[in-house]
């Protein structure tokens, strides 16, 4: 069951879903391969990288996420454009 996003909130959570979502993309990973190496469901990652929807999720999600990534949870948070040291890890 997830909980309504705050409207004060809702840029943060799509903000983060884009950062999620993208820099999915640019480590050449599939949903399905993230949300596998997270231990999430590939559902739970498209509702997250959704555009245009908040939705919220539990910080433990957010760091199996950063973890699978390879990223650190407050990069994710911060990002609007990531730095080549996060871009061009392997």
């Amino acid at each position: 069951m997830r909980k309504e996003v705050a409207f004060k909130n809702r840029d943060r959570f799509i903000q983060l879903g884009i950062a999620i979502a993208s820099l999915r993309k640019l480590r050449g990973m599939s949903q399905e391969a993230l949300a596998e190496k997270a231990g999430i469901s590939r559902s739970l990652l498209s509702v997250i990288e959704a555009p245009n929807t908040a939705n919220s999720f539990s910080l433990e999600t957010l760091y199996d996420i950063a973890d699978a990534l390879d990223v650190s949870p407050s990069d994710l948070i911060t990002a609007s454009l990531f730095p080549d040291n996060i871009i061009k890890k392997e």
